[in-house]
């Protein structure tokens, strides 16, 4: 019996250890202060230029640039799901906010800023670079590009919008910066046109790069996500790349497709080139806490009196799953389940599903609940089984203690020779509880990563299932549940533990007051459910 409780306690530490372990990542992780930078980036942001004449793209040392201009003009373009600038300098994008995601729904009208080039900088960039070798005229991201007006709005009954930018070069060579946005979508197309007006040949490759600075918002706090760069190839799969990798080395490497991207709780920003180019991933780390990730096409050549064209995609928005497959392979991988990601996805999925049929997201989390207690039903039904035979000799197991006293030996030896002859497997109680702890820290997991469940309302005063809940109420509910199921079960010989399994409630309701609404939801529930079977099976089953 003692060493059931023990396995039974260490599980439960355990797994509020590691939770507890990732909150204090994030309440203690020192904040940066915002950083300000100018409206274009010094010249050692430019990225290396390749090889031109390696079959794939290589790094060598970044050719001089003149000083940075500064920008005179920034377009604001609307659609139903974006409202962002675009600077005059590079066509860089420098704000990006997503209307449908409020920042707070106390106050909906403030969108959830993505992109930033003041406070929590964050950029996306996208340019030209001669190919080595060569005097090709090209415009990296601190070249001006003009547009014909300064705003821009997705109308009515119009499923795509397009804003162009143009640079020409005294040469006679005409680049124009294309992006198109499209109804519903959180893709934007990014595409050269380049016009070869001149009399020589143009070489050149085409960057697109993410700069980051370091510092955040404090919205997860007392919940750790990711926040850092990410890339993704066909050969490694999907990696994490830290800031603090970033500075301590720089990334070099040639990859057919793949994506590379900046990510942070329930929103990222993604490059996505062609997946049939091979280009060459690089990171770096640059002054005021800002960190660079990106990729170099390989090298074009475009006669006189001709045009080609270098296409890119950015995903930039809301981790939604399908809607990221849909762009690129792996790039659902950005929500970032951790090492359970086996059993969380199959979980989302299910959830999904459910939603899709009741319409609300608290009642989906309810409904799961009862189909993982289905599940476990048999698991669950030996557990309580277990103690309820438990509870059953506890007298002879009293008895036992008084007659053996401190003598432990003895005490431990009578208690097994018992269990024998009752046909008690002393473990058969908390076996099955740690069966089922990997499924509850992988819905954890689920819950917090998704971003449907931010904001999503339940009913009555849980209005968010993706923060805690602000009356304390179901972590309370909580506590009692699991109150109750402690006096169902055998009060443990030993008066320490007994405190500790008393203690148990009050701490683990102290604890999830911190935790999303969804999921304390499904612990109630959970333990509802348990209760009812455990109560049966004490009755009825085994009679006790």
């Amino acid at each position: 019996m003692d060493f059931q409780r023990i396995i039974l306690l260490t599980a439960l530490f355990f797994t509020l250890f590691m939770i507890w372990q990732a909150w204090q990542e994030d309440y203690v992780r020192p904040k940066q202060a915002p950083v300000e930078v100018e409206s274009a980036l010094p010249a050692q942001d430019l990225p290396s230029a390749p090889v031109v004449d390696s079959a794939e793209p290589t790094m060598r040392d970044a050719p001089s640039v003149q000083a940075p201009a500064q920008s005179q003009q920034r377009i604001r373009v609307r659609t139903d799901v974006y409202d962002l600038e675009i600077d005059g300098v590079g066509g860089d994008l420098r704000r990006l906010d997503l209307p449908k995601y409020p920042v707070d729904l106390k106050a909906p009208e403030i969108p959830v800023r993505l992109m930033n080039d003041e406070r929590n900088f964050f950029i996306a960039q996208a340019a030209l670079l001669p190919a080595a070798g060569t005097n090709s005229p090209a415009p990296n991201h601190h070249q001006r590009f003009v547009a014909t007006q300064d705003a821009y709005q997705l109308a009515e009954g119009e499923d795509r919008l397009e804003v162009r930018m143009s640079w020409q070069d005294d040469s006679g060579v005409e680049v124009d910066k294309i992006y198109t946005f499209h109804r519903g979508q959180y893709v934007i197309d990014v595409d050269f046109e380049v016009r070869n007006h001149s009399g020589q040949p143009w070489q050149g490759h085409v960057y697109r790069q993410l700069q980051r600075g370091e510092s955040q918002d404090d919205s997860s706090l007392f919940i750790y996500t990711y926040t850092g760069a990410v890339i993704y190839s066909p050969e490694e799969k999907y990696e994490k790349i830290s800031f603090k990798d970033i500075a301590s080395r720089d990334l070099s490497r040639s990859v057919s497709g793949g994506w590379s991207a900046m990510i942070q709780h329930y929103f990222l920003g993604a490059w996505i080139p062609p997946q049939d180019e091979i280009s060459n991933f690089y990171t770096k780390a640059l002054d005021g806490n800002r960190y660079l990730i990106g990729m170099i096409g390989a090298p074009k050549t475009v006669e006189p009196g001709q045009s080609a064209h270098f296409a890119s995609q950015l995903f930039a928005g809301p981790k939604l799953q399908d809607d990221m497959r849909a762009v690129a392979p792996g790039l659902h991988l950005t929500v970032d389940y951790g090492i359970l990601t086996i059993i969380s996805a199959p979980l989302f999925w299910l959830l999904k599903h459910i939603y899709a049929l009741v319409g609300n997201w608290g009642w989906a989390i309810i409904f799961l609940t009862l189909l993982i207690k289905l599940v476990f039903y048999k698991l669950s039904e030996t557990s309580y089984k277990s103690m309820a035979h438990m509870r059953k000799v506890q007298p002879k197991l009293k008895e036992l203690k008084e007659r053996y006293g401190d003598d432990k030996q003895k005490l431990n030896e009578s208690m097994m020779r018992m269990y024998k002859e009752e046909k008690i497997n002393p473990l058969g109680g908390c076996l099955p509880i740690l069966v089922q702890i990997p499924v509850f820290i992988a819905l954890y997991w689920m819950l917090l990563e998704s971003v449907e469940m931010r904001q999503a309302p339940f009913m009555l005063w849980i209005q968010d299932l993706s923060s805690p809940d602000p009356w304390f109420i179901l972590p309370i509910l909580m506590g009692v549940t699991m109150l109750i199921q402690h006096r169902l079960n055998p009060t443990p010989l030993d008066p320490i533990q007994a405190r500790i399994m008393m203690i148990l409630p009050i701490a683990f309701t102290f604890f999830f007051i911190f935790f999303p609404a969804g999921l304390v939801l499904y612990w109630v529930v959970n333990n509802i459910l348990s209760i009812a079977q455990q109560y049966y099976i004490t009755r009825y089953v085994v009679k006790a």
